[in-house]
């Protein structure tokens, strides 16, 4: 997941091996089988404070009932090749199948790859450039027509289309080994793709890389190996209606109001050993105001927050103080960090003082104050949060409540003793963003920086918006509130899609202001390393230029108070998607 709030970790100990030789042209199998089984193997608990992040809560079989779900706003999008949005990984596992997920699991069980769609973990070559997957017999679409490796390779090849699909990650993009003609799977459709995905028959799949990738599993376990059948494919009309493989089916679209799911007729859990499938549907109501979410999730009338990320600032002493609440809560650390990127297109902010003055001027501690105080995560002073391997404290703005003085100075060194002018962006649903940038909007006033507010929807403030380089150039965007969890907890998943310059493209970005090729270049170090401890000393050095070059302004390290809903069984928190995991959720009624 996992911007993020879009957020998603994975598997950890994937060990990244590039530059490595093939000699002797051996292939090295990895066949790790099964997995999951919604927690049945894990440790259970009552309701009491925190038993979520490394037990199961009120765990069942029981099945029945509607799980009802609601978000103070939409997201990006539940097409599996068009989405960015942990809350939105986790989502879309009851309604498709990747060829790995994670498994569905508290504590450190949660970050471990196991097979889905997959009969098996992947087969590579020993260079980890080719890696094997085959699909498990009898799983079909919710019309009865079965599943192919074909169609699981027509859905990677289809979102690689960036101007159709803004959203989602760009590693299948910049890994598989395409053909130069190659465009899009509508541009130029007749172009052979077998040297970048091979489907030697219905069943197999085998993936080319174009450099060597020992955690491949991560990548089979992204939304975008949700198979496709070419023929119901209707581009960006797609989430529309997704055709479903997993237990759930779309049974109606509202889109900006209500998705509603049903069961599938033609799901078979015999291929399935990983979800229980146990509410009878879905109600999943959009727009809903933030705070009146939480009161209806407190009082029972809801079932679950989806957005995963914990209540809001005004419910966090109200869960706190009640102790019957209180044993409904979980307040796990994740590897997410809260941020605002600080745009360098526009004057005066191509200057790098400029941007440090930003820095030195904003009130962190204001800033944790409008997450929610210590609860929503401890004051950042980086990038990269202390869970990530390579981590290290980096001190470069010490004062945490800002450094007026020094941010005046900075000032001078621009060539703007006066201050300045620019426009903040924020997610228009979420108080918390909107809290923090009337903090720093307080705090920077008082060094002569003047910020103007703009807020934006969710479902468009990427693609449409923060994330769309011409819209933040022609209206003078200086700095947009950001948040981002690990894709996978190392450097590679949790820093690559948030500094390298070479993922920024047209529209629905994520790294919104770092564009420096002296990183860039450490990114290319970091890959070609093998050693795992240098790799991750280079990620660490990685986040320390982010900082010197004033490209962020980092604000928590999270976490989130979280509240499960009062009728609800098998609730966890997975490490993986770093929020509660909904593959497996019941209904006690």
């Amino acid at each position: 997941m996992k911007m993020r709030s879009a957020l998603v970790v994975s598997a950890a100990g994937a060990v990244l091996a590039l530059g490595l030789s093939a000699c002797g042209g051996g292939t090295t199998t990895n066949n790790s089988g099964g997995g999951g089984g919604g927690g049945s193997e894990a440790p259970a608990a009552q309701p009491t404070y925190n038993a979520g992040l490394e037990a199961v809560v009120n765990p069942s079989t029981k099945k029945g009932g509607t799980m009802h779900m609601a978000i103070s706003e939409d997201w990006d999008s539940v097409d599996p090749g068009d989405t960015y949005y942990g809350l939105s990984w986790n989502l879309l596992r009851i309604y498709c199948r990747p060829l790995t997920t994670y498994n569905p699991a508290p504590g450190n069980k949660g970050n471990e790859v196991v097979p889905d769609l997959a009969q098996s973990l992947g087969e590579h070559s020993a260079d980890f450039k080719t890696w094997t997957y085959k699909l498990r017999p009898g799983v079909k679409y919710e019309d009865g027509t079965a599943v192919t490796s074909k169609d699981v390779k027509y859905a990677v090849l289809r979102q690689l289309d960036k101007t159709t699909f803004v959203n989602g990650p760009t590693y299948f993009n910049d890994w598989l080994d395409l053909p130069k003609d190659f465009k899009t799977v509508y541009k130029t459709p007749d172009v052979n793709t077998d040297q970048a995905i091979e489907t030697p028959d219905d069943s197999t799949i085998i993936f080319h890389l174009n450099k060597g990738y020992g955690g491949f599993d991560n990548f089979a376990a992204l939304p975008a190996t949700c198979p496709v059948p070419q023929a119901k494919d209707t581009g960006i009309k797609y989430r529309e209606h997704v055709v479903a493989t997993g237990p759930y089916m779309f049974d109606k679209v509202q889109t900006g109001k209500q998705y509603t799911l049903k069961r599938n007729p033609n799901w078979d859990k015999a291929t399935d050993p990983i979800r229980l499938a146990l509410p009878d549907a879905y109600q999943i109501d959009l727009g809903v105001e933030a705070n009146d979410l939480d009161n209806r999730l407190i009082a029972g009338d809801l079932d679950v927050d989806l957005a995963g990320s914990g209540v809001q600032t005004a419910q966090i002493a109200t869960v706190q103080g009640d102790p019957n609440l209180k044993a409904r809560a979980d307040n796990p650390t994740v590897a997410r960090t809260w941020y605002m990127s600080i745009l360098n297109d526009n004057p005066p902010l191509d200057n790098v003082d400029c941007r440090k003055a930003i820095i030195d001027g904003a009130d962190r501690v204001g800033l944790q104050t409008a997450y929610g105080g210590p609860v929503a995560g401890d004051i950042a002073d980086g990038l990269m949060p202390p869970m990530i391997g390579g981590w290290k404290k980096l001190g470069l703005y010490p004062t945490a409540t800002g450094d007026i003085e020094k941010a005046k100075a900075d000032l001078q060194k621009c060539g703007q003793p006066n201050g300045f002018e620019t426009i903040i962006t924020f997610r228009s649903d979420r108080p918390k963003e909107q809290a923090a940038a009337e903090s720093l909007q307080q705090s920077l006033a008082k060094v002569g920086i003047k910020l103007t507010l703009k807020g934006f929807p969710t479902s468009e403030y990427f693609s449409s918006y923060a994330g769309k380089p011409a819209y933040t150039k022609a209206n003078k965007i200086g700095i947009a509130t950001n948040g981002w969890g690990a894709d996978w907890s190392d450097g590679f998943g949790f820093m690559s899609q948030i500094v390298d310059s070479r993922v920024i493209r047209e529209a629905g970005n994520y790294n919104l202001s770092v564009k420096s090729p002296e990183i860039d270049g450490l990114i290319d170090q970091a890959f070609a390393e093998s050693d795992t401890a240098k790799r991750d000393a280079i990620w660490g050095q990685i986040d320390q230029k982010v900082m010197e070059g004033a490209y962020v302004l980092p604000e928590v390290w999270s976490k989130g108070l979280l509240v499960r809903g009062k009728d609800v069984t098998n609730t966890f928190i997975n490490n993986a998607y770093q929020m509660y995991d909904y593959l497996n959720m019941g209904k006690t009624s």
